[in-house]
């Protein structure tokens, strides 16, 4: 595969043209838009592998630009904002982002997270991994050469970290995985006891593959352990 394509969504330049320097020194191709309009127009335009965006920006904000992109796009999406809140990075998840970071924030410690997200879209992306090596339980089939998941013959469209994460715990039905094993096998970072990312992702995942999900029939929570996959 090219040069992987960036695009940063912010309307603060002093930001943007940081984070480009980084980036570019890095070997990314980077595009840039200082409103969420803007942003979409890029994305229909141009092949992007990641977005870097801002969830406080005049007219569209970041929440909205996450919801369009996840009509049709699993890209990874990294949120940035200002805020720090629990509650405001749950809901940044919750609308389809991959990660969150809060400004300010370390230029090194962003470019290590959008490395992180690009190696596991590029891994689970069929242009890459060509190998044939599918899943088939419970009655969904979850391909990881073509990035699909099938149940009852419909395709289901999940991004690249709610694939990750469907993916370990169907590998191996019954087995429970705790969250800090989740969190560090799919996103290839340390695990700390605060963080509730992965409960908002499982949350996230139950909502697409399961008929109710507040009794899941596939993905079961193990009080006090962890999540499992369930035939």
């Amino acid at each position: 595969m090219g040069r992987q394509n960036i695009l940063i969504v912010d309307d603060e330049k002093e930001i943007v043209d940081l984070i480009e320097i980084y980036l570019k020194n890095d070997g990314y191709g980077v595009y840039k838009a200082n409103n969420g309009r803007d942003a979409l127009c890029i994305l229909d335009d141009t092949t992007i592998h990641l977005v870097l965006l801002d969830i406080m920006m005049p007219g569209i904000d970041g929440l909205e630009v996450c919801r369009q992109i996840r009509k049709d796009m699993n890209i990874p999406i990294i949120m940035l904002s200002a805020k720090s809140q629990d509650m405001d990075k749950i809901l940044g998840l919750t609308t389809g982002a991959d990660d969150y970071i809060t400004k300010p924030f370390n230029p090194l410690e962003l470019l290590a997270r959008v490395k992180s997200q690009l190696r596991r879209y590029l891994y689970l992306n069929p242009h890459v991994n060509t190998a044939n090596d599918e899943i088939v339980v419970g009655g969904i089939t979850i391909n990881k050469n073509t990035h699909t998941v099938i149940k009852d013959h419909e395709e289901i469209p999940l991004t690249p970290t709610e694939f990750g994460i469907l993916y370990l715990l169907a590998s191996s039905p019954g087995r429970v995985f705790s969250s800090e094993e989740i969190f560090e096998r799919v996103w290839k970072e340390r695990y700390f006891q605060s963080n509730n990312t992965v409960m908002v992702h499982i949350r996230r995942l139950r909502e697409k593959i399961e008929d109710d999900p507040q009794n899941p029939q596939y993905i079961k929570t193990v009080w006090g352990v962890g999540y499992k996959f369930e035939e």
